[in-house]
């Protein structure tokens, strides 16, 4: 691995910069809820997962609201919010 200086990070064309500082807490909790969305689209068309699939994309969701509610970004509540709202629903329809 290639360790780059501050002038050459703020600089540099070629290097890539994150648009979100990395390590802390909105960064632990996006990459948490990412695995937790991600394993729930896995088992999304075999039916006798489907519980675990609105679980998970509850806990999910959930996740990714708090992260946007750190964000102070009302899109993404609005889009996380209503969503939730519909997974818990679908969830306990189907208990």
């Amino acid at each position: 691995m290639v360790d780059f200086n501050k002038e050459e990070l703020e600089k540099s064309k070629r290097i890539f910069k994150s648009a979100t500082p990395k390590y802390t807490l909105d960064w632990y909790v996006k990459w948490v809820a990412s695995v937790f969305v991600l394993a729930a689209m896995s088992m999304r068309g075999i039916p006798e997962l489907q519980t675990w699939d609105l679980g998970l994309s509850v806990i999910g969701i959930m996740l990714w609201l708090v992260v946007s509610i750190l964000w102070k970004d009302r899109a993404l509540i609005l889009l996380n919010g209503v969503g939730l709202l519909f997974l818990i629903r679908n969830f306990f329809t189907t208990l």
